[in-house]
């Protein structure tokens, strides 16, 4: 089995900042891509940033410039640098990664973490 545990949300101020740290463990052969997803009540969940393995990244253009994700493949490890934080950026945030399973007789499978809530207040 492979479990997904993201962890370091909680409440700031606007303007602020957090990091969301996202691990991986279990029976992990590889991992291609990762990235960090968000919802909000009514909403779909929707892309913020994807990272692949080799390092390449996509932000959407509503976080581009405050957020920053990287990983650390040692550790199996993605990472959410978000700052300058506003009140639009609330939702539950949501670890993502393709995970190739060990023993690798099938191809990457998509798995979610639990989510970590992040509230910013005005």
């Amino acid at each position: 089995q492979v479990q997904l545990v993201e962890s370091g949300g909680g409440l700031v101020q606007a303007g602020g900042s957090l990091r969301l740290s996202c691990a991986a463990s279990g029976r992990i052969f590889i991992i291609n891509d990762m990235g960090w997803y968000r919802q909000t009540p009514g909403k779909q969940r929707e892309l913020v940033a994807g990272i692949t393995s080799g390092g390449s990244t996509n932000t959407a253009d509503s976080v581009k410039g405050r957020f920053t994700i990287s990983r650390d493949n040692a550790k199996n490890t993605v990472y959410l640098q978000m700052n300058s934080l506003k009140p639009e950026d609330t939702a539950v945030y949501y670890c993502n990664a393709q995970i190739v399973v060990d023993p690798p007789f099938y191809g990457g499978m998509d798995y979610w973490g639990k989510g970590t809530l992040v509230t910013v207040s005005t």
